[in-house]
């Protein structure tokens, strides 16, 4: 509270983190308070949080009122991926399959390209949302369930992933089988809860060109981390395809600026010549909002700011 009370622009992502660690540590109440708090202002997505709030509500014994605001939403039509993807897990957390599939299936109509464009991972998410609970009722693949399959990056395939019979397989003392479970669990967690932690993705730092001179300019001491420019670019796409290839979720990256960076070294009563202080700048800029997802659309302008199409630029294989 007391850092987005000094960065009021950054103040929503904040209380959105805040209101997420609040929610793992069960402290609930808590989490409810900072969501009504964001409600009670103008925010840039009420959907989400509405949706981040009826979930939370549901898991502390608020049901009504979680189903009246999850009511608010399906009523509306489908126009952000992560606050029908929230409202639909909390549906099937729940046991409410026909509910989740119903609202899974309407965002997937509403936001999923055709399957000649490119699918933006948030709608790849409510595509496996929806792969999973329509595997969980019994019903067979259709278009977008074939979508889902062919978009999946996973070394294990989503049918299998999505096996209801893979409870069963929990109580087993066989290492192999128990070694399995742990590789389709890690698959799934790449995917697990995109809404929620889409405020704050982990995120690498991006210096441009002449930021990146003005900053070895002052702080020659970081010339180790950054020996050219179009090294310090090359190296950040290798890490997001690392990250990527691990199952991370929610990439993105964060531009840095030399004044912004002194700032930050201050409030952290730390040198700016400190290389360990470069990647908490990154987390904190990624935690108020300000990182640029990864990867982009291939035919979108690159990440990096060359303003050629990704696929041309950093996103050649």
């Amino acid at each position: 509270m007391r850092t987005a009370g000094q960065y009021p622009g950054d103040r929503e992502p904040l209380l959105l983190r805040a209101a997420a660690h609040l929610e793992l540590a069960g402290d609930r109440p808590r989490a409810t308070v900072l969501y009504d708090d964001l409600l009670s202002g103008s925010p840039e997505n009420p959907q989400l949080i509405k949706a981040l709030k009826a979930a939370n509500l549901w898991e502390y014994g608020h049901e009504a009122e979680a189903r009246a605001i999850l009511d608010g939403i399906r009523a509306l039509p489908p126009a952000d991926a992560g606050a029908w993807q929230v409202a639909a897990e909390a549906l099937e957390a729940h046991d409410e399959l026909e509910a989740a599939q119903e609202v899974f299936s309407r965002a997937v109509e509403a936001l999923v390209p055709s399957a000649d464009d490119e699918v933006p991972y948030p709608a790849q998410s409510l595509l496996a949302g929806r792969h999973r609970v329509r595997r969980l009722l019994g019903l067979g693949h259709d278009d977008h369930d074939v979508l889902a399959d062919r978009l999946h990056r996973g070394t294990v395939p989503l049918d299998e992933l999505h096996d209801p019979k893979r409870v069963w397989a929990l109580g087993s003392s066989d290492p192999a089988e128990l070694a399995a479970e742990i590789t389709r669990l890690r698959s799934e967690l790449g995917t697990y809860r995109t809404a929620l932690s889409r405020p704050f993705p982990v995120a690498l730092l991006l210096w441009p060109t002449g930021e990146l001179a003005e900053l070895l300019a002052a702080y020659p001491e970081l010339e180790s981390e950054y020996p050219t420019h179009a090294e310090h670019l090359a190296g950040i796409e290798a890490a997001l395809r690392e990250l990527a290839a691990a199952g991370t979720p929610n990439l993105g990256v964060v531009r840095g600026t030399v004044p912004s960076y002194e700032a930050f070294a201050a409030s952290e009563a730390a040198s700016p010549a400190n290389p360990t202080l470069l990647p908490q700048y990154a987390t904190t800029l990624a935690a108020r909002g300000r990182a640029t997802p990864w990867p982009p659309l291939r035919t979108a302008p690159c990440w990096c700011g060359s303003d050629r199409p990704y696929a041309q630029c950093h996103g050649t294989p």
